[in-house]
């Protein structure tokens, strides 16, 4: 886990002591303070801090972030993201814009927190669709109430709509990459004791339309389950995670089955285990996920495997850090046998495999070598540039290739080959400000033997510059 994720941790588990004595913080509590990481989410910052006024007067941010209603914890929090992004590919050049802005109503144990969104975008190849422009529309929109069971112990009871993040994204995740985030309608129930936490929850897709305020709960696909996890060492500095998810479609696609047409009803059972965390300059993330239920009355059998491993080097100049990634999720062995082995990701982040994501995990076997270093300061803002290569194959031959909605791309029949292709990606960024990100990134992907013999040979080439404000 990044140490900034660490910090952002330890920090969450003492905002409710420091705000009860935020009236009489000494000056050297007030010099050591650091703000919490911004969030996708944003509904987990925790500003209560500012209570103290000598807080809220270190950046012109304060009084925006911690707005007083009479004691301590009783206080409103705003923030704003804007983000414009223009992708040049095939000659053709797309130009996203998205403004987020929230608030965050503190009452005690009572929260209310809203999240509006307004979106646009043009010039994309074929059309833009809701996920890339929804126009004005309400993302998050709900209420919490925080009730003690124990010193150390509490349960939060949510319900409304949320953007919601298990775990590593792999399976459900806020879609945060393009332009439309994607919420859910539902509830949930956290426990937190400190070295452990669990959420139960129900929750429902919300299905982005084009035009303003028409966004709305799924009709047709729903996810319930437990989400829990254990920190470990000092200062959470590794995590084991444990989950099982059930998911429910009324009607998904059995082009999965290696059809052509056609509809089925889809309930399908997941469990999963992850270990994360640090042990000195080197971290991991692995995670194992067996699929289980029936498709359309076919059997499912499926499974998934990730991995994410480094080491950081801060005594070279650049402080470089080299990681591996990889990733191996099943695909169905044959379209007639009546087994389901295609392995479902149900809601995974967006922007799966970097800026240029060709497939998503779905029947996929990946690896990724990576290495990110600083390569200086400009007005002492770092700037940063990530090198990846990819390599992509098909899992299993009786299967085709999908993107990250799931939809297929190639059907098994296009090929016998494995190798789908190989991928180059650079990525630099340069955080201006503390409230200001400039990205720039290009990628090539070259297709391999599967994607020639289906007739894609033409490579992929994108360029992108983004330009992320948010406080």
């Amino acid at each position: 886990m990044p140490a900034a994720l660490l910090a952002t941790a330890a920090y969450a588990q003492s905002t409710d002591q420091v705000a009860d004595q935020a009236d009489a913080l000494p000056r050297s509590v007030i010099e050591a303070w650091r703000p919490p990481t911004l969030t996708i989410t944003r509904y987990t910052e925790n500003w209560a801090a500012l209570a103290d006024p000598a807080l809220r007067q270190r950046r012109w941010t304060g009084p925006l972030k911690y707005v007083p209603l009479g004691s301590p914890d009783r206080y409103l929090s705003t923030g704003l993201e804007l983000r414009a992004r223009v992708e040049a590919s095939d000659g053709q050049t797309a130009r996203y814009w998205r403004a987020m802005a929230h608030a965050d109503l503190h009452l005690g144990r009572v929260r209310l927190f809203v999240q509006g969104l307004a979106n646009a975008a043009g010039g994309i190849v074929g059309g833009s669709s809701p996920v890339d422009r929804t126009g004005v529309d309400l993302v998050q929109a709900f209420a919490d109430v925080t009730v003690p069971l124990a010193p150390g112990t509490t349960l939060r009871l949510e319900a409304g709509r949320q953007l919601v993040s298990l775990g590593s994204e792999r399976l459900v995740g806020t879609r945060y990459g393009p332009n439309t985030p994607q919420p859910f309608d539902g509830t949930r129930a956290l426990l937190d004791s400190g070295r452990v936490t669990a959420s139960l929850f129900y929750l429902v897709p919300v299905v982005a339309g084009p035009r303003n305020f028409d966004d709305g709960r799924s009709r047709q696909k729903a996810l319930w389950g437990l989400y829990a996890t254990r920190w470990l060492g000092m200062g959470h500095a590794a995590r084991i995670d444990a989950y099982a998810l059930v998911y429910h479609d009324r009607a998904a696609s059995l082009q999965v089955a290696g059809l052509d047409h056609g509809t089925g009803d889809e309930r399908r059972t997941t469990l999963g285990l992850r270990a994360a965390g640090q042990a000195g300059r080197a971290y991991w993330d692995g995670e194992a996920m067996v699929q289980t239920g029936r498709l359309d009355g076919r059997p499912i059998h499926a499974w998934s495997l990730a991995l994410r491993a480094g080491r950081r080097f801060p005594a070279i100049p650049g402080k470089p850090d080299l990681s591996l990634h990889a990733d191996l999720a099943t695909g169905d062995k044959a379209a007639g046998d009546g087994r389901m082995e295609g392995f479902n990701p149900l809601f995974p982040k967006g922007k799966y495999f970097g800026e240029l994501s060709p497939f998503g995990p779905r029947n996929l076997i990946d690896i990724h070598p990576a290495l990110a270093f600083t390569l200086g300061r400009i007005n002492g803002g770092a700037v940063q540039l990530g090198l990846t290569a990819m390599a992509y194959w098909r899992q299993s031959r009786g299967d085709g290739v999908y993107d990250i909605p799931g939809h297929r791309l190639h059907a098994a029949s296009a090929g016998q080959a494995r190798f789908l292709g190989k991928q180059a990606e650079a990525v630099m960024t340069w955080q201006a400000t503390r409230e200001l990100a400039l990205t720039a990134s290009a990628s090539r992907f070259v297709p391999g033997g599967f994607l020639v013999q289906a007739g894609a040979t033409q490579p992929i080439d994108l360029v992108a510059g983004e330009a992320l404000f948010r406080f």
